[in-house]
């Protein structure tokens, strides 16, 4: 027996269309199979698909799928659920919070934005041998956490950046973030994820967990603007709050309707 479910594709971190990260957004009246979200992540075949179940308490579950696997932590689907929630489901609500793998996420109204509170999670100076020769490029030194993270002398080395993903996804983890002082901005960063079947993610939010610490203290200051120099590019309002980050960015619809599965 089919089940029919509404879709919404929503550029996150974007002020207009063919910008941004394109995430594809789910709302569940009850969880389907984890078999049957995979397929659906992976017909979509965007960075994420985004579910999510209202729970009894007013809040909601949410989940988020590659087009190959689950993860734990996605900033952009997130920023796209709650356009979702507060535009459409609930559009009295100031904010919203997702109950998620990597813990409770709130996401608030923040002037024609949506700000969202994420974790922290500051790396530490280590070493990853392959890096330089997979992205083509020698970092001035790496960063270890979550991520891998190599760090740029000057935003133009990031843009250039021409990696060979299949080295790529040869590193543990293979989920690289490379990043950068920025000329317009406080930093910029590409991120690649072969190991998740990404080859390049547009724009990051999960990665500005780690980014957003780590430039803090680097630059001594701790609101922070930050672009993805990504071809499809965006913007991010960081700050950094001890145990906690907030990022801020806009949300555009781009598409809305139903799927049958």
């Amino acid at each position: 027996m089919s089940t029919t479910i509404p879709i919404y594709q929503l550029d996150a971190f974007a002020d207009r269309p063919f910008a941004g990260n394109p995430a594809a957004v789910c709302p569940l009246g009850a969880w389907l199979p984890d078999d049957r979200l995979q397929a659906i992540a992976a017909e979509n075949n965007l960075s994420e698909t985004a579910f999510f179940v209202r729970r009894d308490d007013g809040d909601y579950d949410l989940r988020w799928f590659t087009p190959a696997i689950e993860v734990d932590l996605c900033g952009h689907a997130t920023l796209a659920s709650a356009h979702v929630v507060l535009n459409r489901l609930i559009p009295d609500a100031d904010s919203v919070t997702f109950h998620t793998r990597s813990g409770p996420l709130t996401v608030t109204r923040d002037g024609d934005r949506l700000s969202m509170d994420f974790p922290a999670q500051p790396p530490a100076p280590g070493d990853m041998p392959g890096l330089a020769d997979a992205l083509g490029a020698t970092p001035v030194e790496i960063q270890v956490g979550r991520y891998i993270v190599a760090v740029f002398g000057d935003a133009a080395s990031v843009v250039a950046l021409e990696p060979d993903f299949r080295a790529l996804a040869r590193l543990d983890p293979p989920l690289i973030v490379a990043t950068a002082p920025g000329d317009d901005c406080d930093f910029v960063s590409r991120f690649f994820a072969p190991g998740a079947g990404v080859d390049e993610d547009p724009v990051t939010g999960s990665a500005h967990c780690i980014l957003i610490p780590f430039w803090a203290e680097r630059l001594g200051k701790t609101d922070l603007l930050a672009r993805q120099v990504s071809k499809r590019g965006g913007t991010l309002w960081c700050r950094h709050s001890g145990t906690r980050v907030t990022m801020a960015g806009h949300c555009t619809p781009y598409l809305e309707g139903r799927i049958t599965v």
